[in-house]
């Protein structure tokens, strides 16, 4: 079997990893919370749409624009374990892992991007 096949496959049976993240603004400490059903993939989106400057978040694109990408850190904050069963929804335990952080790290106003009573899972 090639590597390029064995890779694939791997890919394709690797777990999804629940959880929440923020993307941290280093050089003013605000913070944009949200979490998702796939961790991987919502990062990798964030990364590329501040990036292209088309950010779902105004208020973190032109902290982006301004201070540039290396003042961000994009950060995993807590994921949830894999459950033995293939077909658990996991949307129930993420939305009280999203309140407890939305708690400990108030993302709103002068300490984040985020928007009070807007749902924070982006995907």
């Amino acid at each position: 079997m090639s590597d390029r096949s064995e890779l694939k496959r791997e890919y394709k049976n690797k777990p999804v990893v629940a959880g929440v993240f923020r993307i941290l603004n280093t050089r003013n400490g605000k913070s944009f919370l949200s979490s998702s059903l796939n961790l991987q993939g919502v990062l990798n989106k964030h990364k590329f749409t501040l990036t292209l400057g088309s950010h779902m978040n105004d208020g973190l694109q032109e902290d982006f624009h301004l201070h540039g990408s290396d003042a961000f850190v994009f950060e995993i904050l807590e994921t949830l374990p894999v459950h033995e069963d293939p077909k658990h929804d996991y949307s129930e335990d993420l939305a009280i892992l999203e309140l407890i952080w939305v708690d400990k790290l108030e993302p709103f106003g002068e300490k984040g991007y985020n928007v009070p009573g807007r749902k924070l899972r982006t995907a």
